[in-house]
């Protein structure tokens, strides 16, 4: 048994070689494995965050669109508004002129001008007997 012990002896420590090498070749793959997936992951999200921001984009765009909608209709509304207003001031207009009344306000509004309130004089009163004069 001694000549095969040092056989044995040298096949153990070559496979233990063997193994140890294996070992570190599966644990290389296995990392790499791990880097991979983390890749994969962050790529995947990465396209999430893209998705979002464009869906946060568009339901933005849409926004803007409807304010500038609103916005444009208030403007025809405010057109239609002034000229019902002009409309309706040439006919005050003309059925005043028809009845020969005076001429109706226009555009410009004249303020009127604020009355002064006018300060109370003071009258002197004359000093009575037994009164006292502080001057």
């Amino acid at each position: 048994m001694a000549p095969s012990a040092p056989r044995t002896r040298a096949a153990a420590a070559l496979r233990m070689k063997q193994i140890s090498r294996t070992i570190r070749r599966l644990r290389a793959q296995l990392a790499g494995l791990s880097m991979s997936k983390k890749i994969e992951l962050m790529k995947v999200k990465k396209q999430l965050a893209e998705a979002n921001h464009v869906e946060c984009h568009q339901k933005f765009q849409a926004r803007i669109r409807e304010a500038e909608d609103s916005i444009q209709a208030q403007h025809l509304i405010i057109e239609a508004l002034v000229e019902e207003k002009d409309s309706l001031l040439q006919t005050i207009q003309g059925l005043q002129e028809a009845n020969n009344a005076p001429a109706p306000f226009d555009d410009e509004w004249e303020d009127e001008p604020e009355e002064q309130p006018e300060e109370e004089e003071i009258e002197d009163i004359p000093l009575g007997e037994g009164e006292i004069d502080d001057e």
